[in-house]
């Protein structure tokens, strides 16, 4: 049996299945289903069971840090604490790691690396304290407070780096066959950290491979024809953005057939990655040469804007398809009945002179 976390699993034998095999399995559920916090979402990070956010300041029950937010030049220490609360009433013992955050490439939720994969970035800049090396146990409607520096190396490059802290519980809460392979299901929660390097900040977004799906009914405008605009996010900047869409679309002469004012997404796109969107149509053209549009800025830098466009022909094709067999079936009686007259035609004249003789 292999377990699995909702944010990361961690696993043991129970099918002839390759180790590479289920590293790269989970590391792809991980990505495509784990999400902390929305990014409008003000609180720390809870599952109602325990939660993982920056420890209170001396004689305060809360805090009212979301996430921890620093900044520190190249080759600096910051040092701060992460208070990991259990609100159950029995202890839990958990696992305790620093690795680095990404966007899911569908959707773009924010996602913390599972605890097999090695962080790259400033996940290798937290130093937890050595109690965590093992595990840490927090009793009923107790708290633990854990204490971390953020290491900055001589060679960080400016901009947004970001991670979290997490903790996992080490219990199996439960168990889930896939395919040929049980997965033991654990839970895990993460605060988000967000660190800046001073220097050059270079906003960076653009919008890619634009591209449209359309499925239209039997008979045209009889029901509404729906299509999918499905495109690309990239931050190629150094600092996350909180991305806002606007999506229009024009027809034939520039006719506006569809015009979606801009948007905020509700999520941090972070430095470097790449998410797919979507977005639906359900009262598409029915046919029409189509323009559509999707322009992609953020409210925090006015100058960062980027569009794409793709092109389509809206043509009822079933429709069109039927009509063009109607016109085949007029044509071929047409053609049979000009046939037969012409020979008939043809016989006549053959008559009469057999009666001038």
């Amino acid at each position: 049996m292999r377990t699995r976390t909702r944010r990361t699993r961690t696993r043991t034998r129970s099918s002839r299945v390759s180790r590479t095999s289920l590293y790269g399995l989970l590391v792809t559920l991980l990505l495509l289903g784990t999400g902390l916090l929305p990014a409008a979402t003000a609180s720390a990070a809870d599952n109602g069971t325990w939660g993982v956010f920056p420890t209170p300041p001396a004689g305060a029950a809360m805090t009212d840090r979301a996430y921890f937010f620093h900044q520190g030049e190249a080759g600096a220490t910051v040092n701060d604490s992460a208070t990991i609360v259990n609100s159950s009433d029995k202890e839990v013992t958990f696992r305790i790691f620093a690795t680095d955050a990404v966007n899911t490439p569908v959707g773009g939720a924010f996602a913390l690396l599972p605890v097999e994969t090695k962080p790259k970035d400033v996940g290798t800049w937290i130093v937890l304290p050595p109690e965590t090396k093992g595990t840490v146990t927090v009793p009923p409607k107790g708290r633990k407070d854990i204490p971390f520096s953020v290491k900055v190396p001589a060679d960080a490059t400016p901009g947004d780096h970001v991670g979290g802290i997490v903790a996992l519980n080490t219990e199996v809460e439960g168990i889930q066959q896939e395919g040929k392979v049980q997965v033991g299901v654990k839970r895990q929660v993460g605060a988000r950290l967000y660190f800046r390097v001073p220097g050059p900040l270079t906003p960076g977004l653009s919008v890619e491979d634009v591209k449209v799906s359309r499925t239209a009914p039997l008979l045209p405008w009889v029901k509404d024809a729906r299509a999918k605009i499905s495109y690309a996010l990239v931050n190629r900047g150094n600092v996350v953005v909180e991305p806002k869409v606007t999506v229009t679309a024009e027809g034939v002469f520039g006719r506006r057939v569809m015009d979606r004012p801009a948007r905020e997404l509700k999520l941090v796109l972070l430095p470097g990655q790449r998410i797919e969107l979507t977005e639906d149509w359900a009262d598409a053209p029915q046919s029409d040469w189509v323009t559509v549009d999707i322009t992609a800025g953020a409210t925090a830098y006015p100058d960062l804007v980027s569009s794409s466009t793709a092109d389509f022909v809206a043509v009822p094709w079933p429709a069109l398809g039927a009509l063009l067999v109607l016109a085949g079936a007029a044509i071929t009686v047409w053609a049979l009945r000009r046939r037969r007259r012409t020979a008939a035609e043809q016989t006549e004249p053959a008559a009469d002179l057999a009666e001038v003789r």
